[in-house]
């Protein structure tokens, strides 16, 4: 397994960002601190809140620490409460956060504490590869911890599969022919929506025709209005056309619309499993999911977009020693293992027990070299473009027209982002 990581190269991009916590306070910890008991914890994934409650249930026992998680659900209002926080002597003792640029803005500034001692620990046991320590690693060092892995693969419905005696497509023609076929039939091929997850088949049309492409993307060093872009937009303009893919305004769930057969498949990160579940659905009876082969047959590999989202300790904070106590338990085989049946997920860590065999399926196969894996779209676009590409992805969705206007508007946001942060 290959991993193209940008993580080393944003804190040049993120050090002008990082303007905006300078200044911070930076009172000091206390000489002592406790590594058992009860840990604060804030979470940008408020509807998880009853997933670490459930994780208490180990970790008590097994680390001695127990989570008082807060949730919070508006995501601005998160960032501006973690951020403000470093100023003041509440700095959370753990807390999530995202990989990419902003992770890049607060090890700049200094203000997570570095995990390089437990990444060491964790790879030399066989916790963690790694590929998987690259989206952690800021000038040599290590900061957070992995708070979940998500590979992104095609969900679909497996009735609707053997009604049209579609077949698991393993080339990209193959899942072009299954698409037209669908259609044919009567049957909406493909999920989408206009709102937040806009970027997915974006995502996957870039990195499926070329990696380097898509990175380029991430870093600058591609524009969006690059001939290459304009290409692949106006393949997804004609996808458009030819009526492949559901409402973008629907507000219907998207695992009740996958079971009431509203689109054949759906590009969703691993953790749709516990979705789907949750709809009525029985993996491997009801539905089923593939890695999407390449666009580009002649890639060495097969690239897959991940999802890494990290628990972070703050540097300065009174309970610092604790949260890193607690990140170290949380990569161990047993916290995984819990984790992974909680949340009906794939674990970060190898050793760890899955429920669910067609999820453990997906993380051997994917550790192989036949797949690279690639930093999903939301994480590694800085936020001020990805603002603006998502509402421009949507707006495509939801009234497909000339590509030309969407990329114009992204790369604009694009020019004035790294003419300030390069």
């Amino acid at each position: 397994m290959k991993f193209r990581s940008l993580a080393t190269g944003v804190i040049a991009a993120a050090a002008t960002a990082g303007l905006l916590l300078a200044g911070c306070s930076s009172p000091e910890p206390a000489a002592e601190q406790p590594v058992t008991g009860k840990l604060d914890f804030y979470t940008n994934k408020a509807a998880w809140k009853p997933d670490f409650d459930e994780l208490n249930k180990t970790s008590d026992p097994g680390a001695q620490i127990t989570l008082n998680t807060t949730g919070y659900s508006d995501a601005n209002q998160y960032d501006a409460f973690i951020k403000q926080s470093f100023r003041t002597d509440k700095s959370p003792g753990l807390f999530t956060w995202q990989t990419g640029p902003s992770l890049a803005e607060l090890v700049d500034e200094k203000l997570v504490a570095e995990t390089t001692d437990l990444w060491a620990d964790a790879i030399q046991q066989g916790w963690v590869t790694e590929d998987l320590r690259e989206s952690y690693t800021f000038d040599g060092k290590q900061y957070c911890v992995p708070m979940n892995i998500a590979y992104w693969v095609m969900y679909y419905n497996k009735k609707i599969f053997t009604e049209n005696d579609v077949a698991v497509p393993t080339t990209w023609q193959e899942l072009d022919a299954a698409a037209t076929k669908l259609k044919a039939a009567g049957v909406t091929p493909y999920y989408q929506t206009s709102t937040l997850f806009t970027f997915q088949w974006f995502q996957q049309l870039v990195a499926g025709t070329d990696p380097a492409l898509y990175n380029g993307l991430a870093d600058g060093s591609v524009s969006y209005t690059d001939p290459k872009i304009v290409a692949i937009m106006n393949e997804w303009l004609d996808e458009h056309k030819k009526g492949w893919f559901s409402d973008a305004g629907s507000n219907t769930d998207p695992a009740n619309g996958l079971k009431q057969g509203d689109f054949a498949m759906i590009n969703f990160g691993s953790f749709f499993n516990g979705s789907l579940d949750g709809a009525g659905m029985k993996s491997g009876e009801d539905y089923g999911f593939f890695v999407i082969p390449a666009k580009n047959p002649a890639l060495p590999a097969t690239p897959v977009a991940v999802e890494t989202g990290p628990i972070c300790v703050a540097e300065n904070s009174k309970q610092k020693d604790l949260g890193l106590a607690y990140s170290k338990w949380w990569m161990s085989p047993e916290a995984q293992s819990a984790w992974s049946s909680a949340r009906g997920d794939v674990p970060f860590n190898p050793k760890a027990t899955v429920k669910d065999k067609s999820l453990e399926q997906l993380g051997k196969e994917i550790a192989t070299d036949k797949y690279e894996l690639v930093e999903r779209y939301y994480e590694a676009t800085p936020t001020p473009i990805l603002t603006v590409a998502l509402e421009q992805f949507g707006a495509f969705n939801a009234n497909p027209g000339d590509p030309m206007p969407i990329l114009e508007a992204i790369q604009a946001e694009a020019d004035k982002y790294w003419a300030e942060n390069k």
